[in-house]
C-alpha cells in the first residue's frame, strides 16, 4: 500500500484508485493488452515460427516495446486504456481556456487590474502584470485542483478524457499536477499565451510512442480515453 497521502483530504489511497493500472497477464487479471478471450491465440498448438507474437502485434502503442527490448511487459502502457486522441486533448483545452479566461476576465475587471482600457494610449504597467498573474494563478488553481480530483478538467470529462501516471495509470498527486499545470500555464500567461499552449500541446500530434505534450513530458503523464 502506497504511503503517498490521499489528495485533498479524499481519504482515498491511489491504490485504491479506480482507474489505476491493471497487472499483466501472468499476473493475473485480463488488460486492454491482455490475452484475448478464449485463451491463447494458438491454443495448446505451439505457435508458427516458434514465438508466439504479443497481442495487438507488439508490446508498445506502435507494434513494439517502446524501450526496444522486445518484451511485452515492459511496455509503461500495459493495463492501461488506450492513449487520447490528439484532437478531442486540443478540444477539451479550449473549453477550459474559455471557462477560466471568463472567470479571469470578470475577476481583472472586478479587481481594476484588467489591462485594457478605452484610452489605447492608457495602458498601466501594473494593471498588465497583475491580470496576468490572475491569469497564472487561476489557470494553475484550476488545472490541480481537478487533475489531483479524478484526472479530469471540465473540458476533458465532456471529451471523456483523463490525466494519468505513465508509470502505474493512477491520478497524478498534488505535485505532478502543479508541475504540469505551471509548465503549460505560466508561459501562457506572461509571455506566450495561444503560441506556447499551441506548442505545449500541439507535441502530442507528434511525440511517439505516448503521444505526450511538453507538460505531460515533464510530468511524466499522459493522457488516455475513458470510453
Amino acid at each position: 500500500m502506497s504511503s503517498e497521502p490521499p489528495p485533498f483530504g479524499s481519504g482515498r489511497s491511489p491504490d485504491d484508485d479506480p482507474f489505476r493500472k491493471q497487472p499483466p497477464p501472468d499476473q493475473g487479471g485480463g488488460t486492454p493488452h491482455g490475452t484475448p478471450p478464449g485463451g491463447p491465440p494458438y491454443g495448446s498448438r505451439p505457435p508458427p515460427y516458434g514465438n508466439e507474437p504479443p497481442p495487438h502485434g507488439g508490446g508498445g502503442p506502435y507494434g513494439g516495446d517502446p524501450y526496444g527490448g522486445g518484451s511485452f511487459p515492459n511496455d509503461p502502457l500495459l493495463g492501461m486504456p488506450p492513449l487520447a486522441d490528439s484532437g478531442k486533448r486540443v478540444l477539451a483545452r479550449l473549453m477550459d481556456m474559455i471557462l477560466v479566461g471568463i472567470v479571469v476576465g470578470l475577476l481583472a475587471w472586478a479587481f481594476r487590474v484588467s489591462q485594457y482600457t478605452v484610452d489605447t494610449n492608457d495602458i498601466e504597467f501594473s494593471k498588465s502584470v497583475g491580470q496576468e498573474v490572475l491569469a497564472a494563478v487561476l489557470y494553475i488553481a484550476y488545472d490541480t485542483f481537478f487533475t489531483v480530483r479524478n484526472g479530469q478538467t471540465l473540458g476533458k470529462r465532456v471529451m471523456k478524457l483523463r490525466v494519468a501516471n505513465l508509470s502505474d495509470g493512477n491520478t497524478p498527486s498534488t505535485q505532478t499536477s502543479l508541475l504540469r499545470a505551471a509548465v503549460l500555464w505560466i508561459p501562457f500567461a506572461f509571455c506566450c499565451a495561444c503560441v506556447w499552449t499551441a506548442i505545449a500541446g500541439g507535441w502530442s500530434f507528434f511525440d511517439k510512442p505516448f503521444k505526450q505534450g511538453l507538460h505531460d513530458k515533464a510530468a511524466k503523464t499522459v493522457v488516455v480515453s475513458t470510453e
